[in-house]
């Protein structure tokens, strides 16, 4: 895993996070993201409706789940990688009706979960994912479900590892306040400190038969 090095158009975690009215939201892979509970699935779709108002008022595009539990709000960033300039207010304004309607908000269990493949210098293994998967290109080295609802895939290349060996690890985004918990469940569950040091942007982890995963945070609090 690694964090992006050049600059983007549009605004950072740390921007966004200092913004005012955008308590209930993290920032994942995904972008900002936010859960509000729900006590039924009448209740989770009431803030349909304030979702559309806002995002048509602001200008973004947000992925909307609504589910008995509860609705998960996600304000997608584009392939560039910046998050909308306008995200902060319309993140607000879909706070402000969460809480008309009395959904709350559990900004805790936002998470992205992302599969990095890592590929021989010599292979390009992008173009079989993008087939099987039905996935699209996103940017110069990733691939995405066309309606956001699978996993993002990351190729980067490998040295010094035997051509026909993939190997391919789990990415976990979680808020930054969640991170340490999470890894801690992790180690508790059987699995192994890999690499630290780069916490608390990420953990290496491994399961008890070495599947490898990274518990990551960095995306709610870069820039």
């Amino acid at each position: 895993m690694s964090e992006p090095t050049t600059a983007s158009p549009g605004i950072s975690a740390a921007e966004f996070h200092r913004a005012p009215g955008v308590t209930d939201w993290r920032v994942t892979e995904i972008g900002p993201h936010t859960v509000f509970t729900a006590t039924s699935l009448a209740h989770a779709a009431g803030l349909v409706a304030p979702v559309v108002g806002a995002a048509e008022r602001f200008g973004i595009l947000p992925d909307i789940d609504v589910r008995p539990e509860g609705v998960v709000v996600r304000i997608p960033r584009p392939s560039d990688g910046g998050i909308p300039a306008a995200a902060p207010q319309f993140a607000a304004a879909v706070s402000d009706a969460a809480a008309e309607l009395g959904l709350t908000a559990d900004p805790s269990r936002a998470q992205a979960i992302g599969i990095y493949v890592a590929e021989h210098s010599d292979a390009d293994v992008r173009p079989f994912f993008l087939a099987a998967l039905g996935y699209e290109p996103f940017g110069d080295t990733d691939a995405v479900d066309p309606l956001r609802c699978g996993p993002q895939l990351a190729f980067n290349p490998i040295t010094g590892d035997a051509p026909g060996r993939g190997r391919t690890h789990f990415d976990v985004f979680v808020p930054a306040d969640q991170a340490q918990a999470r890894v801690d469940a992790a180690l508790a569950a059987g699995g192994r400190l890999v690499d630290a040091s780069s916490a608390p942007a990420w953990w290496s982890l491994a399961s008890p038969d070495n599947h490898g995963v990274d518990i990551a945070s960095w995306t709610d609090t870069d820039g």
